[in-house]
């Protein structure tokens, strides 16, 4: 098992990303390899006294994509860039995840240029996770890839969430709701309408009905499937509101689980690859776990089992 991470990836690169893979170290099996894609002579003398050097393997690049750039041109142009490579290991299967929290858009760009959709797969997208008050997570797709959705594209996110939470969450039989304005079916505008009617009675998963915004961290849902516009607006307003807690200086053991860095990324579900993207500030924890968010995604077989759900065997 091999994963990737690009050192230069994140607004503390790479310090952070090199603090969060010597916290990983101790806890890795022996078939595991951590690849390192940037500069080798940083890396290798970071770690040139660990007592788990032997877990390390380096691909050497001093070449990046920065946090302005315009994610499609400097994809397509900076062809020897740590996130570049990462996409190209992953396609050729010379590493078996890849994670970076440098350009989102530009590993975006990778994931659907370099990997390209599962077959079957409209639009590839991405997740994100919103605690509970049992202590238990909810699933929430899309959270930024799709701004506009058609009903079927919506359907199939209600198809890779369930998957994902069944083998990453460990819940056998997930529930999946559809965000919307109310619970009644007729409740929403034209697009949730019409998603409605084609997943209450899917056989690819089980749907119990329209969840409110009052919903989001209950445990009506296990998996709330929404469009990337309004998904990336939760996203957003539940990363400040966690920044107003800390501010405030309010200690909660709740509110304490909505700290992104206990997550680790968000994983690109729809292409093939394993691929997931990290918040730019992350921290060393972050990465952390982000390593072992990899590890089960490769562990699960994940990639294999969203193919096999859309019968691409």
């Amino acid at each position: 098992m091999k994963i990737a991470i690009d050192i230069f990836g994140g607004d503390y690169a790479p310090e952070n990303c090199l603090k969060g893979i010597e916290m990983a170290l101790p806890h890795l099996h022996h078939f595991t390899k951590l690849v390192l894609i940037g500069d080798q002579n940083i890396a290798k003398q970071y770690f040139k006294k660990s007592a788990y050097y032997h877990y390390l393997e380096f691909v050497h690049t001093t070449e990046e994509i920065k946090m302005g750039e315009h994610p499609a041109k400097a994809y397509m142009k900076k062809t020897n860039s740590t996130i570049h490579i990462g996409f190209r290991l992953l396609k050729e299967k010379k590493i078996d995840a890849f994670l970076s929290a440098g350009n989102s858009g530009a590993m975006l760009v990778g994931s659907m240029l370099t990997l390209k959709p599962i077959s079957g797969i409209t639009r590839p997208c991405i997740g994100t996770v919103l605690p509970k008050p049992n202590g238990k997570l909810n699933f929430l797709l899309d959270v930024g890839t799709n701004v506009d959705c058609r009903p079927d594209i919506l359907y199939q996110f209600g198809i890779l969430g369930n998957i994902f939470v069944k083998e990453m969450l460990n819940i056998e039989k997930p529930r999946i709701g559809l965000l919307n304005i109310g619970e009644e079916s007729e409740k929403g505008n034209l697009v949730v309408q019409a998603t409605y009617k084609i997943m209450k009675d899917s056989p690819d998963f089980h749907f119990v009905g329209n969840v409110e915004g009052r919903h989001l961290f209950s445990d009506k849902a296990d998996v709330i499937v929404t469009d990337g516009f309004t998904g990336n607006v939760i996203l957003k307003m539940a990363e400040v509101f966690y920044s107003l807690i800390l501010k405030r200086k309010i200690s909660d053991d709740y509110f304490n689980h909505f700290n992104y860095e206990l997550y680790g990324g968000t994983p690109v579900l729809g292409v093939n690859g394993n691929v997931i993207i990290g918040h730019g500030i992350s921290s060393p924890l972050a990465f952390y776990k982000m390593i072992f968010q990899a590890k089960n995604m490769i562990k699960h077989n994940l990639l294999e089992k969203i193919k096999k759900a859309l019968n691409n065997d």
